[in-house]
């Protein structure tokens, strides 16, 4: 594998905080909850009532024939992946230089249950010709990649909550392998859906904090209670150094490695003492030539999962040593809830622009720190990230024991 430079040239984000990157970044230094009453007439029969829905419906930006056409979570990709080509510049490519890395932790599962009521409900029929093309876990890679011709190749690596964090690494390598000059990488979800609410609730993994939902993604807290699930997605367009270069493009920051681990300790639960999350941090410092002392921000995966959410502090202190002292640790899923598949590029877009702003999103709803914490943890409002800081980290575990550490510095 080569040394070439992989550089973040373009973003692209719809989340429950906005419809756009802009109005997503600002919600996030403003502190603000994306979270809300559901209000369908089947959550009463749940003890979740909440989520962080999408702020703007893809009917909003998607002609009606492409919408029927098109699970929720392929809608949510190709929105982010034009705004994400758009703020490149649109760059010409050469579509056998071109790729596409897009990732689903479920894949098209609105699709998958919509169609089986239909069967049931009016037989095979008025089933739609185009179920298996939405349902399908590449569902989204590939709209993407027939929407710009990716000729270099389309993957769509599935870790569930870790995807789209690895999928931005698998499109790090496609370029340094010298595979593609350009790739688009991201991740989309879409699940909200009363089974997977019932699925979720009944493993005691959601909040239920249905009095006040706003306060109720709150990680670090000591009465935090289990996440909020989100939908949306996120979009990153990836360039080698040499070609941003030589059209002139505007760098946001430089995606320097990736780090990969698995816990090999249970199906859901992390493991408490963090050893595969701080060797995914090891890991990502070794592939991006940094050390510990480099790090000036890491964006936690910190879901606010009672078992969770410290021992990912205890796994940052292990991998960085003292040099966790001097490191600013946030967590944006306490404005935007859990967006699953699509939390890893999310949040390495926040990691991103907190680089290139020199801003660090606060994490809200911290009413009492809990005392096993070991890091600094930005709280309430943002944090100035000072000029000399070279670079982040971004975080995204998933079911399974996956571990994804992305390292990104300042060109």
């Amino acid at each position: 594998m080569s040394n070439t430079d992989v550089v973040v040239t373009g973003l692209g984000a719809t989340t429950p905080l906005g419809g756009d990157l802009a109005t997503t970044w600002s919600a996030l230094l403003e502190g603000r909850s994306g979270v809300q009453t559901i209000e369908e007439d089947w959550v009463s029969e749940l003890p979740v009532h909440f989520a962080g829905l999408a702020a703007e419906e893809p009917s909003t930006k998607l002609a009606r024939h492409r919408l029927r056409r098109l699970d929720r979570t392929q809608q949510f990709a190709l929105i982010c992946a034009h705004e994400a080509w758009e703020d490149a510049g649109s760059p010409e490519v050469d579509p056998v230089r071109l790729g596409a890395v897009v990732s689903s932790g479920i894949g098209g599962i609105l699709t998958t249950l919509n169609q089986y009521d239909v069967f049931r409900e009016k037989g095979w029929k008025r089933v739609s010709p185009f179920t298996v093309p939405m349902l399908m876990p590449n569902s989204s890679s590939a709209a993407v990649a027939l929407e710009f011709s990716t000729q270099a190749g389309a993957h769509a690596p599935v870790s569930a909550c870790a995807s789209s964090a690895e999928a931005i690494g698998d499109a790090v390598a496609m370029i340094r392998s010298g595979r593609a000059d350009v790739v688009l990488a991201g991740g989309t979800e879409a699940a909200i859906h009363p089974l997977n609410i019932a699925a979720f609730a009944s493993m005691r993994a959601l909040s239920t904090h249905n009095e006040d939902p706003q306060g109720a993604s709150r990680p670090w807290d000591v009465n935090r209670d289990g996440f909020v699930m989100g939908e949306g997605a996120g979009m990153v367009v990836l360039e080698s150094a040499e070609h941003a270069a030589a059209r002139g493009a505007r760098v946001y920051a430089v995606a320097a490695g990736s780090g990969y681990s698995n816990d090999g300790y249970d199906i859901v639960a992390p493991d408490p003492e963090g050893e595969g999350q701080a060797r995914a941090i090891a890991n990502v410092l070794a592939d991006a030539e940094l050390r510990p002392a480099d790090i000036a921000h890491i964006n936690a995966h910190a879901t606010s999962t009672p078992m969770g959410d410290v021992g990912e502090t205890v796994a940052i202190r292990k991998a960085l040593g003292d040099s966790a002292d001097q490191v600013v640790v946030t967590s944006t899923k306490s404005m935007t809830g859990h967006l699953l598949g699509g939390a890893g590029v999310v949040e390495s877009i926040a990691t991103i622009l907190a680089l290139y702003h020199g801003q660090i999103p606060p994490t809200i709803n911290i009413d009492e720190l809990d005392e096993g914490v070991v890091v600094d943890i930005a709280r309430d409002k943002p944090r100035e990230l000072s000029a000399g800081a070279i670079a982040a980290i971004n975080q995204g575990f998933g079911f399974g024991g996956h571990n994804v550490a992305l390292a990104f510095r300042r060109p």
